[in-house]
């Protein structure tokens, strides 16, 4: 009995969310089954002190009787093997059907677990399916880009701008200077400045064009005007120095050293805490005093 009780708390406990009814169901029947035994046992109980009272009364006899002892015992001894066989056979007839019902639960976990495998698996599937459509349904609502339309037709546009946003304008201007187009590179920036001059990345877009002339085209001049803008025009914007020191070195290749150095000493004052500070003091230290540089006519 200890032992049943052991596995019906242990199967009780082991069984999941997903099969509690049916596993409730089940220790119902189990439990019905075991009130049967139970009350199986006690009539066997009483049954059995039936026959020890019937023996007790045969030891009697044959204790009185001396010359059939050896019968008595005989006899004594076949009732109780008999009643220890049937005893033992109701236990075993009420045990039976129990011991099928817990296979057969035992069964049915397996099955559910193997169930449970398997609808994991397929809402694996499901989730990747699931992330492809919303991906799909992204690209489906992104925005497209407009079609070519006539001057003055787009609001706040001027004509002939790009059919794209000013990040993509600025991404290609930025790639284009980096590879050596310089000539693609000035158009770009310069499309991103009539389009979008006050957009966030307005200073960025001017100074770049002032790199690319200074840089890929050689044009000095052309960059002192363009540096010029992003000092004049984006005075608090984290180009302004850099735009100072490479208008004082653009003045300097273009042989303008007192020019250059003006500027650059300025650049010291306005934005002293700087990288770009930092530089320009290096470079006016080795420029010597300015009275010994000749401006070029």
């Amino acid at each position: 009995m200890p032992f049943i009780r052991s596995f019906l708390l242990l199967l009780t406990f082991t069984s999941g969310a997903l099969f509690a009814q049916k596993t409730n169901d089940l220790i119902r029947e189990l439990q019905r089954d075991l009130a049967t035994v139970q009350q199986d046992l006690k009539s066997l109980n009483s049954k059995f002190d039936e026959r020890i009272a019937v023996i007790t009364t045969l030891l009697n006899q044959a204790l009185r009787e001396s010359d059939a002892a050896s019968k008595g015992v005989a006899v004594i001894e076949r009732q109780l093997k008999d009643s220890l066989k049937e005893q033992q056979g109701l236990v075993v007839n009420s045990l039976t059907p129990l011991g099928n019902k817990v296979d057969g639960l035992s069964t049915d976990y397996s099955s559910l677990s193997e169930n449970v495998k398997e609808v994991s698996a397929r809402l694996n599937r499901q989730q990747v399916t699931l992330e492809k459509i919303l991906t799909a349904v992204t690209t489906i609502q992104a925005p497209a880009v407009p079609p070519p339309s006539a001057p003055g037709q787009q609001a706040g546009l001027p004509p002939g701008c790009p059919n794209v946003g000013p990040e993509q304008v600025f991404t290609q201007a930025m790639s284009d200077k980096d590879k050596g187009n310089a000539d693609l590179a000035i158009v770009e920036f310069g499309d991103y400045l009539k389009c979008w001059p006050n957009e966030e990345k307005a200073s960025d877009a001017q100074f770049y064009l002032g790199e690319t002339l200074y840089s890929l085209k050689k044009d000095y001049e052309s960059a002192v005007t363009a540096y010029d803008t992003v000092i004049e025009k984006y005075p608090d914007s984290k180009k302004a120095p850099d735009a100072m020191y490479m208008k004082g070195r653009a003045l300097m290749m273009s042989d303008q050293r007192a020019k250059a150095k003006q500027v650059l000493t300025e650049l010291i004052k306005i934005y002293p805490n700087t990288e770009a500070a930092r530089r320009a003091k290096g470079v006016v230290a080795s420029m010597g005093p300015a009275t010994t540089t000749k401006k070029r006519r």
